[in-house]
């Protein structure tokens, strides 16, 4: 398993050196909440390169089942989606080390500050006292109900380009052997 370069930060600094590092509670919990914006934005761009990728995919494929030529139709229906089904699953098994880094780091500067939150009663109110975090905003709600779409879609795609894949090849088996 791969870990993250801040690992080791947390468990080997005393709250004395990381406020030497911060200044205050409230600049780490800025800086932790920086760091999550930065890496959602990451993901972000990464999810939207990604799905433009498959959308393209997608296009091309209907045209090319789409195609009627008497001549060469039948055979260009054949390799063609065949051809953008493996590329489908080679672009998402290739986006998925990516998104998934994306997730872990975000998933590890929130826990940081999750616990900074918890743990340090200054970091919990702003300067009027108004509560800057809520008992909903946990690890196991609000982070992976938001990271579950840019996490399920390279699987999303993957089965999806093994069943158009299938489908354009049974197609044509269906075709020459009737």
């Amino acid at each position: 398993m791969k870990r993250i370069a801040t690992d080791g930060i947390s468990k080997q600094s005393s709250p004395e050196e990381l406020t030497e590092i911060f200044g205050t509670v409230r600049d780490r919990l800025d800086f932790y909440r920086n760091e999550i914006q930065c890496e959602t934005t990451t993901l972000s761009e990464r999810s939207n390169a990604y799905l433009g990728a498959q959308s393209f995919l997608i296009v091309v494929y209907a045209s090319t089942m789409a195609n009627l030529s008497p001549e060469y139709g039948r055979l260009f229906t054949l390799v063609t989606p065949t051809i953008l089904a493996l590329l489908g699953i080679g672009i998402s098994a290739h986006a998925w080390p990516g998104i998934k880094m994306s997730y872990d780091i975000i998933d590890h500067w929130y826990a940081m500050q999750t616990f900074l939150l918890r743990n340090e009663p200054l970091a919990a109110d702003d300067f009027q006292g108004t509560p800057l975090f809520h008992h909903k905003e946990t690890m196991e709600n609000g982070n992976n109900k938001a990271l579950a779409f840019p996490m399920r879609t390279p699987w999303v795609f993957g089965g999806l380009w093994m069943l158009l894949g299938s489908f354009s090849v049974c197609l044509h088996i269906g075709a020459f052997a009737g």
